[in-house]
């Protein structure tokens, strides 16, 4: 067993219960833009800009909370400071128009999905189900490519597919977090 990556698991494994509230912040933030498809653009700029501060605050609380002796903490710690600086930028520029907004949800969705892709094959022989994480990165990539590809689809376009990005996201991290806390109950 690699220390490194030993002691990115046992972050992960002591931390399950973040893993779940960026998955619950997720699905809601998911189900609300499918229940509210008349929502704004303002409003939309908005509820984004505060999913990536708290998403990337939680990112930044685990690795500021897991030991320092190892190289793999700045994978969570740079995925927090992009979801934070992305939000931050969200709340500097309230009036972005729509095509720079899809281009932030983008760029953030690219970022944070290649960061979980590099974590999961990092991880991939020392937690059980890595896979999970490699999936959610997957997803993250594939929707800020899509984003970026295809900018001019529509504001309500761009909400179902973002909301839809979310749950799928959330989903996942909820299954990661329910199996990081089966295997520190294993462990204890």
């Amino acid at each position: 067993m690699n220390g490194v990556v030993g002691h990115f698991s046992t972050i992960l494994r002591r931390s399950w219960w973040l893993l779940l509230l960026r998955g619950i912040i997720a699905v809601l933030f998911g189900l609300t833009l499918w229940l509210e498809p008349a929502i704004s653009l303002a409003a939309l700029v908005l509820l984004f800009g505060a999913y990536c501060l708290v998403d990337g605050i939680f990112a930044l609380w685990t690795a500021i909370a897991g030991p320092k002796d190892n190289e793999s903490w700045w994978l969570l710690l740079l995925g927090g400071l992009v979801g934070i600086g992305v939000g931050i930028l969200t709340f500097i520029a309230p009036g972005v128009t729509a095509l720079a907004l899809l281009f932030y949800i983008a760029i953030w969705a690219i970022a944070t999905g290649v960061l979980e892709i590099v974590a999961a094959i990092r991880l991939r022989k020392e937690i059980d189900n890595e896979w999970l994480l490699l999936l959610a990165g997957l997803v993250s990539v594939a929707f800020g490519v899509l984003i970026a590809a295809r900018p001019g689809a529509g504001a309500l376009g761009v909400l179902w597919m973002l909301g839809f990005y979310a749950i799928v996201f959330g989903v996942l991290l909820l299954i990661l977090a329910f199996r990081m806390r089966k295997a520190v109950g294993r462990l204890m």
